[in-house]
């Protein structure tokens, strides 16, 4: 560890996601005239994000201070921590530091956006990058995730610990303990603030260990003695797709996977030694026919109901391999994330009516990732940190995390529940809100990114909500006379053939407007487009109480 000299300089950390919600994590710390940047994560879009693909990070103060950036350190490779790399990468070029599963699926990714020019960088845990006034340590963690991290930041005015996302897990599936020795050591040097993930900060207790599920696994497994199995879980979750092989292995069945993102985690896992997959056990799903029912598990994401999943595409018949059959096991190994309730219902639904028995909702088949409050509880009591920030939460996660820490006995003044973009300046002896910078959520819409903002959201709502009404004019240049039309071309508001009396009298409302401007000598086309869409839209709400989008189309011959 480098010596720093006394500064009275302040330290900057703000937050560009992950505070206020679950998803799109990603945290600033700046020092001096450097700044290092944990974690570039996703989030999915919000229901009124019509068409809207992924949610990443505004990263607009990065860009206005790219030459001062270190390098992005990256705590493990969930998509809520890497998934806005490429989209951010192709802004700021910078290095990224992640232990070797992180980056191994980083590479995936970037491979994918045909990004062949980043400094990507295998760490190790209790390794530490020396920067000029910062040293950035990576520490191991348990998630639910193998090769996950929290990091310390070393300074002049102390250590800021980030705990990444963590659970303390005494009987990890892969052996690797949490480090909470490391984190004694660091508390000794005091650690000046710390930054907590809060995802579970509600939930009384302790998160079981990863290995109760293995156990629940071989119970159903012995059900479905003479069925086929179907196993739903996160692509990213590698210790619970190692105990389904496992228990594929005890019962000796082969294993056939599912979905592109769980194709790639396994092929990049099984590379690179985080998955023990026996020979010959993986098989493609084009030849399951040739073994019996009995004899195969199929590995598949659409834990969420994801629309597009392959477990989706199942439910609905549409996927081109798996038909799903009458005497399936199915298992759902996952916690449906809020929000995502109604579609994992429907297809629940749709795989009872084939006539497969599904289990989902049962304690010994997921375990969380996330620690609850006796975990968190303990992560204070070991760090012992001066000022708190809870991170990775909605606004009452992160509220019920801070009275935590004040039962522990933290006073109130050294808690800071902030919001995204807020400036927390901190020191030695000092912490403070300061102000705010530039945040907020980046549409990515097929290959646009950022060019979906909120007015085009609106538009789609109400083309979602009421419709779409075309109007088609054409006028003499001279004259400004009519000389065809008004014709009505309407869209998701009413079936034409059946409102004819509406379209006759929205065709009159248009006429007396044209005759009206041709009365007036008006010529100008945004008078008119402006006068037939007041005048249009006032009818149609008075004899439907509806207010399609009207769109007037006006040419001149």
């Amino acid at each position: 560890m480098q010596l720093f000299k006394k500064s009275a300089n302040k330290i900057k950390v703000m937050a560009l996601g992950g505070l206020n919600e679950v998803g799109k994590n990603m945290t600033v710390i700046e020092y001096k005239d450097e700044i290092i940047v944990i974690d570039a994560g996703l989030s999915f879009p919000d229901d009124d994000m019509l068409g809207v693909d992924i949610v990443i990070p505004d990263i607009t103060y990065l860009i206005k201070n790219r030459d001062k950036i270190k390098g992005i350190f990256i705590t493990h490779g969930h998509e809520d921590h890497i998934g806005a790399l490429p989209y951010i990468l192709k802004k700021i070029n910078v290095p990224v530091y992640g232990s070797k599963l992180s980056i191994g699926l980083i590479q995936v990714k970037l491979k994918e956006h045909k990004l062949n020019n980043v400094k990507l960088n295998v760490t190790t845990p209790r390794q530490i990058i020396k920067l000029d006034h910062m040293d950035v340590e990576f520490i191991r963690n348990n998630h639910s995730i193998p090769d996950a991290c929290s990091i310390a930041v070393h300074t002049d005015q102390g250590i800021i610990y980030h705990t990444g996302d963590f659970k303390i897990d005494l009987t990890p599936i892969d052996g690797d303990v949490m480090d909470m020795h490391r984190i004694c050591e660091l508390s000794k040097k005091g650690i000046l603030l710390m930054l907590a993930d809060s995802t579970n900060a509600e939930r009384p207790g302790s998160t079981l260990s990863e290995k109760t599920v293995g156990l629940g696994l071989y119970d159903l497994f012995r059900k479905a003695e003479n069925s086929r199995i179907i196993v739903a879980t996160f692509a990213s979750n590698i210790h619970r797709l190692q105990q389904i092989i496992n228990a594929a292995e005890r019962f000796g069945r082969k294993v056939a996977v599912s979905g592109r993102s769980m194709v790639n985690v396994v092929g990049v896992a099984s590379e690179l030694g985080y998955l023990d997959v026996p020979e010959n056990m993986l098989i493609d799903l084009n030849d399951l026919h040739r073994y019996e029912d009995s004899e195969v598990v199929i590995i598949t994401t659409g834990s969420q109901g994801e629309p597009m999943s392959a477990l989706a595409r199942m439910a609905s018949s549409d996927h081109k391999k798996v038909e799903i059959r009458n005497g399936d096991f199915i298992i759902i190994s996952a916690h449906p994330i809020p929000g995502n309730e109604k579609l994992i219902s429907k297809v629940i639904n749709c795989l009872f009516e084939k006539g497969a028995e599904v289990v989902y909702d049962e304690v010994d088949i997921h375990v969380s990732g996330h620690a609850k409050q006796e975990e968190l509880k303990l992560i204070h009591r070991l760090a012992k940190p001066k000022f708190f920030m809870p991170a990775h939460g909605e606004y009452r996660m992160l509220k019920k995390h801070a009275e935590l820490a004040e039962e522990l006995g933290m006073p109130s003044q050294n808690i800071f529940v902030n919001k995204t973009g807020d400036v927390l300046e901190i020191d030695r002896n000092s912490a403070k809100v300061t102000g705010t910078i530039q945040t907020g959520n980046v549409l990515v819409d097929g290959l646009g990114v950022g060019d979906v903002g909120n007015i085009v959201l609106r538009d789609r709502k109400h083309l979602s909500e009421d419709g779409l009404m075309i109007v088609v004019v054409t006028i003499s240049k001279e004259e400004g006379r009519v000389l065809a039309g008004p014709d009505i071309i309407s869209r998701g508001f009413v079936y034409v053939r059946e409102s004819e009396d509406l379209m006759d009298g929205a065709k009159n409302v248009i006429k007396d407007v044209l005759r009206d401007c041709e009365d007036k000598n008006i010529k100008e086309w945004a008078y008119l487009k402006n006068s037939i869409k007041e005048n249009l839209k006032e009818y149609l709400y008075q004899r439907t109480k509806r207010n399609p989008m009207i769109l007037p189309i006006i040419m001149e011959v």
